[in-house]
């Protein structure tokens, strides 16, 4: 007769005699793991926002003269004596040489086609951009100008400086940061965890606005026949 208890071989001796066999477990069982991957998510992120309004410091204003000659010579002429004067007038106000700059210069013919095609006259276009730092001469610079002949005056953006910008830029960065980690204090102390150190930081840099150009001079004439004084002003950015 055979019986198996727990895996074990059981015998059947002579003379009625049973031998039980019993195996035992004698330690853990052996367990191979080829791999184990483990991911803990042990970061957060938050996100925060900064916003500065400053006035400008300074302003760009452009200025031209245009006019129409029958030859080259009287047409440069002309156009270089209106703007040499322009800019030794605006110098005499204060801004700077550097601070006055020549954009745009040109000089072409104008046609009669009515007998013909042939050349009527030549057409000059001078442009200046005169940069200003003193808002208190902005008006005086304008009113200088076209007082000596300037008859194109294309508008006034009021601008940011490069170290005031930077300035501002660095104004909007801290108060995104402070925000940023106000909200993560508040989230962990909610959720019941620790904070440790920042980890990363991304900035995303929204697209500045742009100035706008306003209208830079009043071309009304009042009784007297003299041009009304010109007003702007430069708001804030």
């Amino acid at each position: 007769m055979t019986k198996q208890i727990l895996g074990a071989f059981v015998g059947t001796l002579a003379a009625g005699a049973v031998i039980i066999g019993v195996t035992k477990l004698l330690g853990p069982i052996p367990l191979s793991i080829s791999q184990t991957t483990t991911n803990k998510q042990s970061t957060f992120d938050v996100s925060g926002t900064g916003e500065v309004t400053t006035a400008p410091d300074q302003a760009e204003i452009s200025l031209g003269y245009q006019t129409t000659s029958t030859t080259v010579a009287d047409a440069q002429n002309k156009g270089n004596q209106v703007i040499n004067t322009i800019t030794k007038d605006v110098q005499s106000l204060g801004i700077n040489s550097a601070d006055i700059k020549t954009v745009s210069y040109s000089l072409y013919p104008s046609y009669d086609f009515s007998a013909g095609q042939h050349i009527s006259g030549y057409n000059l276009n001078i442009s200046l951009d005169v940069k200003v730092k003193d808002f208190d001469k902005v008006n005086q610079v304008i009113d200088v100008a076209t007082k000596d002949g300037a008859n194109q005056v294309g508008g006034i953006s009021f601008t940011i400086s490069d170290a005031k910008e930077k300035d501002i830029e660095n104004q909007a960065r801290k108060q995104a940061i402070d925000e940023a980690k106000n909200k993560a204090q508040s989230t962990a102390q909610l959720a019941g965890i620790r904070l440790g150190k920042i980890v990363n930081v991304t900035e995303d840099t929204a697209q500045a606005p742009r100035p706008v150009p306003l209208l830079a001079k009043d071309m009304a004439v009042n009784a007297a026949g003299t041009a009304a004084p010109t007003q702007v002003n430069p708001g804030s950015t």
